[in-house]
């Protein structure tokens, strides 16, 4: 019975391992819906007033979204490799192919979560009732009583606060924009859809990688990212540990740990700078001994070249 339950978690984490760009995503989008209702039900608040509606509205639809952008931009390790092959080769070596690759990969990560707000924002209606409840013309009202004040009538309709003679427009007005709003977060959608699988058909098309080769690819970049920053970690370790030995005589460490640096013994005790440039850049195609294979930008040329590899 253990057997077979370690087998069944053994398979859900292979599983979930392979599928963790696509659950990530879900979980961005997921909290961000969150969000997106917590800040419509505490923190939106319709001025109604003419002018200040519009700018309203359409900065709680689109300011969020921007800042989802950029901080999805920040946090991607892919948007810091280009700045380090621009900063150390001046993206001499930095392929039309590899770049296109890198930026959608980039672009493709940060917009989860900015169109995922825009989408439930338009579909909610708020705040496009809000930014334009002022511009819906009074003449496609039936028997709409006139006015000299009709901007700032029409600006008071989000709040429910209009004069009794104007109160029965209250529920048309709102039904007619959030007609046009949710119609714009299903366009949106639409759109979208459309746009990702016309550029997944590209890449394919494009790729001189079969699919299972891609899928061979993306495993290794995972593993050797895994190995990379893992091996890092205990390098960084081993030598804060020889620092602060040789500046108190000791150094307090788990029995883990001692046995963790004492298999370290003999690494390299400094890594030039040149060598870190080495390890800096993007992915780009190359081939070796007429063997298509991807790897990272002078990342591993060396040491592929010095051992044959």
């Amino acid at each position: 019975m253990a057997a077979l339950i370690s087998e069944n978690f053994k398979f859900g984490a292979l599983f979930f391992k392979s599928k963790d760009v696509m659950i990530f995503n879900g979980l961005i989008g997921l909290g961000t819906v969150a969000s997106q209702t917590v800040y419509n039900i505490f923190a939106f608040h319709c001025p109604c007033s003419p002018k200040k509606n519009y700018l309203y509205g359409l900065t709680a639809i689109g300011v969020p979204a921007l800042a989802f952008v950029v901080i999805g931009m920040m946090l991607n390790q892919n948007t810091w490799d280009i700045v380090s092959e621009c900063r150390t080769r001046k993206c001499r070596k930095l392929s039309l192919s590899a770049a296109f690759a890198l930026l959608g990969s980039i672009l493709g990560r940060a917009v989860v979560a900015p169109i995922t707000w825009s989408v439930i924002s338009l579909l909610r209606g708020e705040a496009y009732v809000c930014a334009f409840s002022e511009f819906v013309d009074p003449s496609s009202l039936d028997h709409f009583p006139p006015t000299t004040k009709t901007p700032e009538i029409m600006a008071r309709f989000p709040c429910k606060d209009v004069p009794a003679p104007f109160m029965n427009y209250s529920r048309v007005i709102e039904r007619q924009l959030k007609y046009e709003s949710q119609l714009l977060g299903w366009l949106l959608v639409g759109i979208i859809s459309l746009a990702v699988f016309l550029l997944l058909c590209l890449k394919h098309c494009c790729s001189s990688l079969g699919y299972q080769q891609e899928a061979y690819w993306s495993q290794y970049r995972s593993s050797e990212q895994t190995l990379f920053q893992r091996t890092a970690d205990v390098h960084a370790k081993y030598h804060a540990a020889e620092c602060v030995k040789n500046f108190f005589g000791f150094v307090a460490l788990e029995d883990e740990e001692k046995q963790l640096l004492e298999d370290c013994k003999g690494i390299k005790s400094v890594i030039t700078r040149m060598e870190w440039n080495r390890v800096t850049g993007v992915y780009m195609y190359r081939e070796i001994d007429d063997t298509p294979i991807y790897s990272r930008l002078n990342k591993w040329d060396m040491y592929t070249k010095e051992n044959n590899c």
